[in-house]
């Protein structure tokens, strides 16, 4: 998505197990995704070295979970836990929470924020299920689906918010922020 927005940048994953640090009953989903996103970030600050980038950089981390019915559901832990979790959302509503967190390592700078967006699906086939089971592009979605791969499978899946957000990373908050870190 940042290279289609014309923004260069290197990807460094995290060495962050998003379900180990902090467990999702303690927190609401706003801090859960939001305390990911920073862990995420500090995480990557500490690996890489500021030389390597002139020291222009922005540290970008983000986190992304459904919430239905008050319950967190984040990515499907196996196949069966997938269909689980489709078949949950199928005929129902439920809300994607994306946290996102901005640092400057340079100055010490940060931005956190969350973008919601609510997300509807109707139903959907079992044989179409079992196609996308069998694909395994359920791994490491939060859901066990992507909006935009789903939508042009032709899954009747209907959404209010920003698209890039319920893949990951709301895209055009990141820009308007990136903005304001005033890099050269």
């Amino acid at each position: 998505m940042l290279s289609d927005a014309g923004i260069e940048h290197t990807v460094h994953p995290a060495q962050v197990d998003d379900g180990e640090l902090i467990p999702s009953e303690a927190v609401n989903a706003d801090q859960w995704v939001v305390s990911l996103a920073y862990l995420k970030a500090t995480s990557t600050c500490r690996t890489i070295e500021d030389e390597e980038f002139g020291g222009q950089i922005v540290i970008i981390g983000a986190d992304t979970v459904c919430v239905q019915d008050g319950q967190i559901i984040g990515q499907p832990e196996d196949r069966e836990h997938a269909r689980q979790i489709i078949d949950q959302m199928q005929d129902a509503t439920h809300e994607v929470v994306t946290g996102v967190a901005m640092i400057d390592p340079a100055s010490g700078r940060r931005e956190l924020f969350v973008d919601r967006s609510v997300v509807t699906v109707g139903p959907i086939a079992d044989a179409e299920i079992e196609l996308y089971l069998e694909s395994g592009k359920w791994k490491g979605k939060a859901g066990a689906y992507n909006i935009t791969e789903r939508r042009a499978a032709g899954w009747p899946i209907d959404f209010s918010g920003d698209e890039s957000s319920i893949v990951g990373l709301p895209l055009a908050r990141v820009i308007d922020r990136l903005a304001a870190f005033e890099l050269d």
